[in-house]
C-alpha cells in the first residue's frame, strides 16, 4: 500500500516538473510468422490465429488506450495508409472454422486442435502448439504475448512464450531463422519505402525479411514504388501493397503505438506536429533565468 501511495506522489511531483506530450508514433508492433515452418505455411492457418486475437483487449489492457488497431505496414497518418483495409474481425468461432478447413481437429477433453499423421506407417496425433519468443526488457511486449498466449488458449491453441536477451535473441533465433513466431516492432521512416522488410530478396540471414514473405506481386509494386516519382501513382503504389500485405498475414498487425515523451517546463518553444515533437527543436530554448548549465565554447 505505502509502496502504491509512494509512487503516485513521486509520479504527481514528476509532473509538476515535466510537461508530457501524447501523438500517434510512425511505428507498429507485430506478431511474426516463420513463414518456412510448416505450421504456418497455410494461409487459413494464419489468418485463424488473426481472428483469434482480441488486439483492442491488448491496447486496453496493456497500452492504457494509447494506441490503434494495426491493418497493414503504414501507419494511418502515412499517405501510404489504406483506409478501406478491413481488419481480421476478432472472431474464436470464425478462427476454428479456419482450422478445421486446414485440416485441424478439436479435442474437446485436451481443449486443443490436434492432427493426425503417418509416420513410418504409424499414426501419430500433433497438437497445434507454437512457441512465441520476444526480447527481454520490454515489459509491453512481454504482456502482450500473455494476452496471446491466452486468447490463443481458448480457440484451441497451445503456446509457450520465450523472453530472451538482445544479443542471443537477435543471434541464436532471428538471423538463424530459428525461431516459429515472434513479436517485435518497426519504427518507420516518412517514405512509405519498406523494399527491405517485404521484398523476396532480403530474405539472407542478417536482412530484415526474415519472416521469408514471398510474394512475387509485391515485390514488383516495391520496385516500381522506388522508380516513380509522381506522387499520386506511388500513392495507390503502397496503398497496394498495405492491401495485398494484410491479405497474405505474413506478420498479425497489432498496435500502432503513441509516442508519449516529457520535457522538462523549462524549454520553451516546444510544439507537437504531425511531424512529432523534435520537428522545431532548433528553436527551443531556456530562459536566462532557468539555465542550470554553462556551455563551454
Amino acid at each position: 500500500e505505502m509502496c502504491i501511495r509512494d509512487r503516485f506522489y513521486a509520479y504527481k511531483e514528476f509532473f509538476k516538473n515535466y510537461n508530457k506530450f501524447s501523438y500517434p508514433s510512425f511505428s507498429y508492433t507485430y506478431l511474426g510468422f516463420n513463414l518456412q515452418h510448416e505450421l504456418f505455411k497455410d494461409k487459413k492457418v494464419r489468418q485463424a490465429i488473426a481472428h483469434a486475437i482480441n488486439k483492442t483487449e491488448i491496447i486496453n489492457g496493456v497500452l492504457l488506450g494509447k494506441a490503434k488497431v494495426a491493418t497493414g505496414p503504414f501507419p494511418p497518418q502515412s499517405w501510404a495508409y489504406n483506409e478501406q483495409v478491413v481488419d481480421f474481425e476478432y472472431n474464436p468461432e470464425k478462427a476454428k472454422m479456419l482450422l478445421q478447413q486446414a485440416g485441424w481437429r478439436y479435442n474437446p477433453t485436451k481443449k486443443v486442435f490436434e492432427k493426425e499423421f503417418v509416420d513410418n506407417g504409424k499414426k501419430k496425433t500433433v497438437e497445434f502448439k507454437f512457441t512465441l519468443i520476444t526480447n527481454q526488457g520490454n515489459e509491453i511486449r512481454q504482456l502482450t504475448a500473455e494476452i496471446i498466449q491466452r486468447q490463443l488458449s481458448e480457440v484451441g491453441i497451445k503456446v509457450e512464450i520465450q523472453v530472451l536477451e538482445w544479443a542471443i535473441f537477435i543471434n541464436n533465433y532471428i538471423i538463424p531463422r530459428n525461431f516459429e513466431t515472434v513479436i517485435l516492432g518497426w519504427s518507420l521512416s516518412r517514405d512509405p519505402d519498406q523494399y527491405s522488410i517485404w521484398h523476396s530478396s532480403q530474405r539472407k540471414p542478417g536482412q530484415y525479411n526474415f519472416v521469408s514473405y514471398v510474394n512475387p506481386e509485391v515485390d514488383k509494386l516495391l520496385e516500381f514504388g522506388r522508380k516513380e516519382f509522381d506522387f499520386e501513382k506511388r500513392k495507390k503504389i503502397y496503398r497496394e501493397i498495405h492491401k495485398l500485405i494484410h491479405e497474405d498475414v505474413p506478420y498479425v498487425f497489432l498496435y500502432y503505438p503513441e509516442s508519449m515523451p516529457v520535457v522538462h517546463k523549462r524549454f520553451k518553444n516546444v510544439e507537437v506536429t504531425k511531424a512529432g515533437l523534435g520537428w522545431n527543436f532548433i528553436k527551443w530554448y531556456v530562459p536566462k533565468e532557468q539555465q542550470k548549465y554553462l556551455i563551454l565554447w
